[in-house]
C-alpha cells in the first residue's frame, strides 16, 4: 500500500470518455488506500467549466472524441493554474510523450500499466506543493525586501529632514545669538578706553568669530546651502575644499553646466560625492581624485575615481559596511543605483539616476525644488 503523505483528501479531475477506464482508475486508488475525490469530464466544455475549481491534480486520457489530452494541457497552461497534469493513454509514442513533458505535463502512463499511477500522482502533487511553497516564500521575501527598501528610504528622508531642522535651529538661534554677541563686543570695544578691557574684547571677538565659523561649517554639513547655486557649483566647491583640506588633487569635470533634474536628485548626488571623498581621505591613501558629472540619454551619471590603494573583495561585501550600503539605499530613493569597483589602480564609484523616473518635479541642475518637505528648500544661512 502506498502511503499518502499529503495528509488530506486529494481532489482529482479525470478527463476520460470511457466509464470503464474511469472505474479502473478508481479501483487503483481504492487498492492503494488513497483518499481521493474524483470528478470525470468528457468534453472540452465540461473541462473548462471544471477548471474553475481547485484541483490537486488532473489526469487526462490522450485521445477523446473531439478533444485530446494535449488540448487540455494547453488549456491548463493558458489558464495560469498551477496544477499537476498526468497523461494516461492506451497508445502513446515516445515522441508524443516527450512533447507532452516539454509542454508541461508532470508524467505520462499507459492504461495497460497503471502500477505507477499512485506513486506518480503523489510525486506530482508533492512536487507541485513544494513549488508553490517556494513561490510563496519568494513572494514573501520580495515583499519583505520591498518593505525594507521603503523603510530605508523613509529613514534617509527623515535623516535629511532632521538635518535641515537642526540647521535651521543653528541658523536662527545659535547663529543669531553669536552675531548679536559679536555686535555687542564690537560696541564695547568702540566705547572703552581700558587696555585691559580692549584686550579681553579682542580675545572674545576672536572666540565668537571662530564659533560663528564653526556654526556655519556645521550648518553646511547638515544641509548644504551651496546646492541652491546648482549641483555643478556645489560639486566644484566640494572638490576645491577637499583639495585644500587634504592636499589630494581633486579634478571636477562637468559635461554640462545646467540640465533639468527632478527634485531630490541634486541632494542624493551631493551626499554620494561627500561620502566618496570622505572615504578617499580616510582609507584610500590617494594622491588624485577625479569627479565627472554628465546627463545624457535621460540618465544622470556621477563618476568618482581615485588612484589609491583600492578595496579588497572582503571590504566590498563585509556585513558592517554601512557606508557602502547607505550609498545604495540613498540612490534607490530616487530610482538610481551605485556601481563600485576597486583594484590595485584605485577605486571607482559610479552613481546612475534615470531622470525620467526620479521624481515628478524638475528643476535646473541642483536647483531647489518647491516641495515643502524638500530638506534643501529653505533660505541661505
Amino acid at each position: 500500500m502506498v502511503k499518502q503523505e499529503t495528509g488530506r483528501r486529494l481532489r482529482l479531475l479525470h478527463v476520460e470518455d470511457s466509464a470503464l477506464d474511469h472505474e479502473l482508475l478508481l479501483a487503483h486508488f481504492r487498492r492503494s488506500g488513497l483518499d481521493v475525490q474524483v470528478q470525470r469530464v468528457e468534453t472540452e466544455a465540461e473541462f473548462l467549466q471544471a477548471l474553475n475549481q481547485n484541483w490537486d491534480a488532473i489526469i487526462s486520457d490522450y485521445n477523446l472524441p473531439g478533444f485530446s489530452g494535449m488540448i487540455a494541457l494547453d488549456l491548463v497552461k493558458a489558464s495560469g493554474v498551477a496544477v499537476p497534469f498526468i497523461l494516461v493513454s492506451g497508445e502513446i509514442g515516445e515522441d508524443t510523450a516527450v512533447e507532452a513533458m516539454r509542454s508541461g505535463a508532470s508524467d505520462y502512463l499507459l492504461k495497460n500499466n497503471l502500477k505507477r499511477l499512485v506513486p506518480a500522482l503523489l510525486h506530482a502533487v508533492q512536487a507541485n506543493e513544494s513549488q508553490l511553497a517556494r513561490l510563496r516564500t519568494d513572494l514573501e521575501l520580495r515583499q519583505s525586501q520591498q518593505r525594507l527598501r521603503e523603510l530605508a528610504q523613509y529613514l534617509q528622508t527623515s535623516v535629511e529632514s532632521e538635518r535641515a531642522a537642526i540647521a535651521r535651529e543653528i541658523h536662527d538661534d545659535v547663529g543669531g545669538s553669536l552675531t548679536a554677541l559679536k555686535f555687542d563686543l564690537a560696541w564695547i570695544a568702540r566705547h572703552s578706553d581700558s587696555d585691559e578691557v580692549l584686550s579681553r574684547v579682542s580675545v572674545a571677538l576672536e572666540t565668537v568669530t571662530h564659533a560663528i565659523e564653526a556654526s556655519q561649517r556645521v550648518m553646511h554639513n547638515l544641509r548644504p546651502a551651496i546646492l541652491e547655486q546648482g549641483l555643478v557649483a556645489a560639486l566644484q566647491w566640494m572638490a576645491n575644499r577637499f583639495e585644500r583640506r587634504t592636499g589630494v588633487v581633486c579634478h571636477f569635470s562637468p559635461q554640462q553646466e545646467r540640465v533639468e533634474l527632478p527634485t531630490g536628485v541634486p541632494l542624493v548626488a551631493y551626499r554620494t560625492a561627500q561620502e566618496a571623498l570622505t572615504n578617499v581621505s580616510k582609507h584610500a591613501r590617494a594622491s588624485m581624485v577625479r569627479m565627472d558629472l554628465a546627463a545624457s540619454a535621460g540618465v544622470l551619471t556621477l563618476e568618482i575615481r581615485d588612484n589609491g590603494v583600492g578595496l579588497t573583495p572582503d571590504d566590498l561585501v563585509k556585513v558592517r559596511s554601512f557606508g557602502i550600503r547607505g550609498l545604495h539605499e540613498r540612490a534607490s530613493t530616487v530610482g538610481g543605483w551605485v556601481d563600485l569597483t576597486s583594484g590595485k589602480d584605485g577605486t571607482t564609484l559610479i552613481l546612475s539616476i534615470p531622470l525620467h523616473a526620479s521624481g515628478a518635479h524638475a528643476g535646473i541642475i541642483g536647483t531647489v525644488g518647491d516641495l515643502e518637505d524638500d530638506p534643501t528648500g529653505w533660505g541661505e544661512p
